[in-house]
This record gives C-alpha cells, structure tokens and sequence, in this order.
C-alpha cells in the first residue's frame, strides 16, 4: 500500500480551473519531487495534500485512510522557516507538540531526544537569529517532522541557501530522511535539486497544470556527491529539460 495517494485532483478558484484531474502516489521512505515553472498550481496541490483546501473533485489518502480536507494529517513546510524569534529553538521545535495538548516539560523532553540526530545539539538554547540559515532550516525540518511523523511536504524549502550550504543540506536531508524513515512529497523549481534528491519525479506543467511526465531516478542511495558531476546526471537534465519543452507547445 502507498503511504499516500492523489487521485483525480482538480482545484479552481473564482472559476479558473488551477489543477486538473492530478494522479500521484508516494511510497513509504521515498522523496518524490514536483517539478515545474511558477503558477503551475504546485502549491495549490499541496494546499489540497495537507487539507488546507478542498478539491472541486478527487481525493487524498493517507495509508488507504481518506484525509480529504483534514488538515494536520500530514505536516507541511514552506519557503522560509517561520520560526518564532521571540522563542528558543528548543520552544520553536516543541510547538506542534504543544498545539496537540502537551505540556511544555513533557514536550521539551521529547523534542530534546532529536536534537542530536538532526545536527542540532548544543542549539536548544539559542534564538533563531543566532543560527545559520542551515541550522534554521534543521530546525525547521524538525519541527515538520514532530508535526506528523510518516509524510513530509515540502514547499521549495532550501531555496533560500547559498550553493554551499544547500548542498551540505541535501546530503543530510536525504541521511535523516533515511535513519527517520520519513516519506517526502517535494516541490521546486530547481532541476539539480530535483536530479539529486528524488527516488522519482513528476513533471507539473500547463495551465491549468497537469502531470505531463513521471521521471524515475535510478541512482543509487545514498546519493555520491559525484553524481551531480557524472554523465548520468547531465543526461537526466537533458531529459527533464526535453519533456518539460515538449509539454509547453
């Protein structure tokens, strides 16, 4: 079974059709990423994922369980890190927690145990403006992850980084990804970040946007930094970059 499945979504607004008739699924431990130009309706689609907004038609399910229109289900992570400046790191991760009822003691137990794993310990104390933007977004990912603990969706979260930095991050992302076993549904624009990261990648395009291409990356994980410089790589950019051409005439 799929940890998550998109069937037949399409989504208007004010009577523009944005998305139309989306077919998608996620298997457990995977990084799937959404790849397409701007105002292809990628973050619309996510906004029907993670039941913030309900579809016109279709459906989502979480592990065969329908969540269409349930928000919380699954955890979703946007652009920046919106961490709280006026909290500490350890109260910024702790929040989803807290929102679920817990107490703040028994919450900043649990969250102290994750700190080690995703590259943070010794950064409970600090306040978001005292770290990196890597470590911000360390933060943030764990906070992601504490919300919902099977399905990540991520919304373009490393485009902030300098080169060097979110090169450093996809390592380590795809390394927890796979100590934590967590599912990912990712959205970008940048193909290399594509390329690099997924187990597969789905090819968003036209307007309304549709899925036009399913690309499967066959590289082996975990990824070689030396894959981003081979022959292989350069041939699936060639391909994306072909497909997504083709899709706009």
């Amino acid at each position: 079974m799929s940890e998550l499945v998109v069937a037949g979504v399409s989504k208007s607004f004010d009577g523009k059709e944005i998305i139309r008739d989306i077919n998608l699924h996620l298997e457990h431990g995977e990084l799937v990423s959404l790849l397409g130009a701007s105002g292809g309706g990628k973050t619309t689609l996510f906004n029907v994922i993670s039941g913030l907004s309900r579809p016109d038609q279709g459906s989502v399910l979480l592990e065969g369980e329908e969540i269409t229109g349930q928000p919380g289900r699954v955890s979703y992570m946007l652009q920046r890190d919106l961490l709280l400046p006026y909290r500490t790191i350890e109260d910024n991760v702790a929040l989803p927690l807290l929102l679920k009822g817990e107490k703040k003691k028994a919450a900043r137990i649990k969250v102290g145990s994750h700190f080690a794993e995703f590259g943070l310990e010794g950064k409970q104390k600090k306040y978001p403006h005292q770290l990196s933007g890597g470590m911000r977004q360390r933060a943030a990912l764990l906070r992601t992850y504490l919300f919902s603990e099977k399905v990540a969706l991520l919304d373009e979260p490393f485009s902030a980084l300098d080169t060097l930095t979110k090169s450093a991050i996809h390592q380590w992302y795809l390394n927890i990804m796979e100590q934590i076993q967590l599912s990912t549904l990712f959205v970008t624009h940048d193909i290399d970040e594509a390329v690099y990261l997924s187990d597969r990648i789905y090819l968003l395009n036209g307007n309304p946007g549709t899925i036009t291409d399913e690309i499967l990356i066959r590289e082996k994980k975990p990824r070689r930094e030396e894959f981003r410089l081979s022959q292989e790589f350069l041939e699936y950019k060639k391909e994306i970059l072909s497909r997504l051409k083709l899709s706009d005439q």
